[in-house]
């Protein structure tokens, strides 16, 4: 099969390209792509496009199944998703194992199954208490949606923090008790050695990737309490590890490796979405065409006003 792929072949600069794309062998089905989600996860191959290319990008697509090999009993025609790679392209070739059927009803302009299932996996692993106070750093498109299914649990009090002004109100208007700016913080959201142990926050996930943001989480949990790391992290990052050892934290490494467990969080994620528990569609506030995709990723990097998520349409 040929089909039209965007491939890297400079910094910050892809084109439109005639591919072969194999036949499915056992296991394997054929999409075609509807949509993609552009992850932060693929910016620094963008910009940087090392010398051992050329790179095709993309692993958060939704499409519909065009051919299937041996073993594969989805019905041609139906609509999947998940972590499939590369998928900047009109066809995708996906591994069954990693391939999602999305439930009657969600569209799949807005699905976004693999991010979703990230965030749900890494809920499934952050134990949130009955009634905790819970902090959210980092509102990109992973905090937001992390926000969204928090709200959907038995927190108390949800409590968003970054540093734009648009991104915080997009938290109020997606579930946040309050928002805030790192340097505006009532002094009750932190909790150290000389802090009374009922200030900071039962549970604060990290959504930012960034050192800053690391370091804020670390200050804002409360002794005994949880910081989940989802942000990733492509630098080395330092931490206080006495503070952190001090405060007797549980540290959960939010990130998921598994397929099993990421197919397994990505179909419960969409099941919400089914439900009207969740909603990516209004966190998608850019959407270009294919042969915009550095257009894309250039949204991404600037992050314009009002800029959450940026989706590319194939078909």
């Amino acid at each position: 099969m040929r089909t039209r792929a965007y491939q890297l072949v400079a910094p910050g600069r892809g084109e439109l390209v005639t591919a072969e794309l194999p036949e499915p062998g056992p296991g394997q089905l054929v999409l075609r792509v509807v949509a993609n989600g552009v992850c932060a996860s693929d910016l620094p191959t963008w910009a940087a496009a090392a010398p051992d290319g050329p790179h095709r990008l993309g692993h958060e697509p939704t499409g519909e199944v065009v051919a299937t090999g041996p073993g594969v009993t989805i019905a041609l025609g139906t609509l999947v998703g998940g972590r499939i790679a590369p998928s900047f392209a009109e066809h995708a070739l996906a591994e069954l194992d990693d391939v999602v059927v999305l439930p009657d009803g969600v569209d799949p302009a807005v699905a976004l199954p693999e991010p979703l299932g990230c965030v749900a996996e890494g809920l499934r692993r952050t134990p949130v208490p009955l009634g905790a106070h819970v902090a959210v750093i980092g509102l990109g498109f992973m905090g937001l949606v992390m926000t969204q299914l928090l709200r959907t649990t038995g927190v108390a009090r949800l409590v968003a923090v970054d540093p734009r002004d648009d991104a915080r109100r997009t938290a109020l208007a997606n579930g946040a008790d309050a928002a805030h700016d790192p340097s505006d913080l009532p002094p009750s959201a932190f909790s150290g050695e000389d802090s009374p142990a009922r200030h900071g926050f039962d549970v604060v996930v990290e959504a930012s990737g960034t050192q800053a943001g690391l370091d804020l989480a670390g200050r804002l949990v409360r002794p005994h309490g949880a910081l989940s790391i989802l942000g990733y992290h492509q630098s080395v990052r330092e931490v206080d590890l006495r503070s952190w050892n001090w405060k007797a934290l549980d540290v959960v490494n939010a990130h998921v490796r598994d397929r099993a467990l990421l197919r397994a969080s990505t179909a419960a994620a969409l099941e919400l979405v089914a439900a009207g528990r969740l909603d990516p569609g209004r966190l998608i506030t850019h959407r270009f065409r294919l042969d915009q995709a550095d257009a894309a990723f250039e949204a991404l990097r600037s992050k314009p006003a009002g800029f959450v998520k940026a989706v590319v349409d194939v078909y």
